[in-house]
């Protein structure tokens, strides 16, 4: 089984507590989010919400919500082991005004190896393009 990690991250000039209310704020992503266009649902581990990424629309389900620290969830393509994705957002407090925001991705499956360079290159970017609008409305 194939296997391929995305690790992106940003310092953002802000508190954990407004980046936490940007994120959490689900039914915003459609004003400011240039990657994920869309998520109806809300965090909640073991809910399932449904999220229009990049012109497709998966079906997750939360695995972690962590106050003002971390977002996690898990969507497959079909069914378990041909292509799945485990993204995260962790908001690690840098104790001087800022915080480090990551965004990160492990994807497992039959299919990763054969869409390894459009996640190097697409999924990569869009993770950045969506850590830039984080940043610029954190800090306005």
């Amino acid at each position: 089984m194939a296997k391929k990690e995305i690790k992106t991250s940003i310092i953002i000039n802000s508190t954990p507590e407004k980046v936490w209310s940007i994120l959490s704020d689900t039914a915003n992503y459609p004003s400011w989010n240039p990657f994920i266009k869309s998520i109806k649902g809300d965090f909640v581990v073991g809910k399932t919400i449904v999220a229009d990424i990049d012109g497709m629309t998966f079906k997750p389900e939360v695995l972690v919500v962590k106050q003002q620290k971390e977002i996690r969830w898990i969507g497959r393509l079909f069914f378990k082991g041909i292509f799945d994705g485990e993204h995260s957002f962790h908001i690690d407090d840098n104790k001087d005004g800022s915080v480090t925001f990551r965004q990160e991705e492990k994807f497992n499956g039959i299919l990763v190896g054969m869409f390894s360079k459009k996640l190097d290159t697409d999924t990569k970017s869009g993770f950045e393009a969506m850590n830039e609008a984080l940043k610029a409305l954190a800090e306005a």
